[in-house]
């Protein structure tokens, strides 16, 4: 379905992460007239239009979303295909819960963080708070009885069945791992931060 979110906005609901990030490919390869933001989430897709012919734009909506729910539209052109490596130092201050968690040794939480390849699934919380999804199971860890009131930029940290890179300082109740030096934040940057939805990431031990 779509609905419409506001004056401007319209969501349109997916139903699944995958079919969200072909939209989102689809929208910004060829973005409609008076489009001028694009949030994918894990079963939706808002569209903010302030600009646009909502009689014109709500079919042309349907239209991608029907192709996108086949798996017919591509990726947009351009789109980065490398890896984002992300070095880490492992000293957080949660290592060895989670090891106790999983009846694992910390070193084996960290080839096990380590050994797979991530993707990026939607961002939100703050910006360049990207949602990593693909984490070991072994690895899925619940929040914080009581959330920190400040989390250190750079902390790498993972909560159910997520992996995430704070942006910056702010309060959370993630599990800390460790930390990096790669800003994954910057506003003077273009972009601005090195995820988008269905960018792969990899960690390695600094």
């Amino acid at each position: 379905m779509i609905r419409r979110a506001g004056e401007h906005g319209l969501l349109v609901e997916t139903g699944a992460l995958d079919v969200s990030h072909r939209l989102d490919a689809a929208l910004r390869a060829d973005r409609p007239q008076g489009v001028v933001e694009v949030v994918p989430g894990p079963e939706t897709v808002l569209v903010v239009a302030p600009g646009a012919d909502q009689g014109r734009l709500l079919p042309r909506l349907a239209e991608l979303l029907a192709s996108c729910a086949e798996g017919g539209e591509p990726a947009a052109p351009g789109e980065p295909q490398d890896v984002v490596t992300i070095p880490v130092v492992y000293d957080g201050e949660d290592l060895q819960a989670v090891a106790r968690m999983a009846g694992i040794s910390t070193e084996e939480v960290i080839a096990r963080h380590t050994g797979r390849q991530l993707v990026v699934g939607w961002l939100g919380f703050a910006p360049g708070f990207a949602y990593l999804i693909g984490l070991d199971p072994v690895l899925h860890a619940p929040r914080l009885e009581t959330p920190r009131t400040s989390v250190p930029a750079g902390s790498v940290a993972v909560a159910g069945p997520y992996s995430a890179v704070y942006p910056t300082a702010s309060p959370g109740g993630w599990r800390l791992l460790g930390r990096t030096g790669l800003k994954v934040w910057d506003v003077a940057a273009e972009p601005p931060t090195p995820f988008r939805p269905g960018t792969r990431v990899r960690f390695e031990a600094a």
